[in-house]
């Protein structure tokens, strides 16, 4: 169930100059997070659109939510000036998450892009197994969560696109690599749309079920506005869902790249 809620601000970290971790307490509404869920965050009381923030973790016990997100704008930079203890106006937690259960017995793969490594971490912190996990990021200041990674995976690969840290290259192509020599019983996903395409096609080439989380621009987070919609392939043929309210995770070969 959606809540329109207060969260208090515990605990607030720079990851960089652009990106934040906070911690928020939210009491039992930590119950219903889920990997693949979001936050939507109102951000000052000048800005009518809120900013959905996918959940990095949570813990019911403690009544708290991490997030990580991102300056991308006027509303993510009023979010990072605020302080500890502060209250925020939260809409959530929203959206359709990663269906993890009833795997098979092999390991999942789990694939990251940039701003997309909150969500597949939270998914890989909660499947059992020996899972490896592929992260892509534009440099080595942008790198995110690979100490938290390193603590859930089997083997974090690390890439960056201008090859300052770990793997120089694209994600999808270690990626490639790891699907000619392991079998997976599921590829989860979360990132840029060029990395999803990607990645579901190579799902689909070594017949590997994919669960795509798609990154969309969104108006209201409830399904009300048009501004996420997405293609999608359905019996009759292509129909649109909104990436809020439908997804934002969506099975791979349902999703019209």
């Amino acid at each position: 169930m959606i809540k329109d809620f207060s969260a208090q601000i515990k605990k607030i970290s720079a990851l960089s100059d652009t990106t934040f971790d906070f911690e928020l307490f939210v009491g039992e509404t930590a119950k219903e997070a889920a990997p693949g869920r979001f936050v939507s965050i109102s951000c000052g009381d000048q800005r009518i659109l809120r900013r959905p923030i996918s959940i990095c973790d949570a813990s019911p016990s403690e009544g708290t939510i991490r997030i990580i997100f991102e300056i991308r704008g006027e509303g993510t930079k009023w979010l990072s000036e605020q302080k500890v203890g502060g209250i925020l106006k939260v809409l959530g937690p929203v959206g359709n998450g990663f269906k993890l259960g009833g795997l098979c017995d092999l390991p999942a793969l789990f694939v990251a892009g940039g701003i997309g490594t909150p969500p597949i971490y939270y998914a890989a912190k909660n499947t059992p197994g020996k899972n490896d996990l592929v992260a892509g990021f534009r440099n080595k200041s942008a790198v995110i969560l690979e100490e938290d990674m390193l603590h859930i995976a089997n083997a974090v690969m690390v890439c960056t696109d201008d090859g300052s840290y770990g793997i120089h290259g694209l994600v999808t192509t270690e990626v490639e690599k790891l699907l000619l020599k392991q079998q997976y019983g599921a590829i989860f996903a979360c990132g840029p749309r060029a990395m999803l395409k990607a990645t579901a096609e190579l799902a689909e080439q070594y017949h590997i079920p994919c669960q795509v989380s798609l990154e969309e621009r969104m108006g209201c987070s409830v399904g009300a506005c048009l501004v996420c919609a997405c293609a999608i392939k359905g019996k009759d043929g292509m129909e649109y869902k909104h990436v809020c309210k439908d997804g934002p995770v969506f099975d791979a070969k349902d999703v019209q790249f």
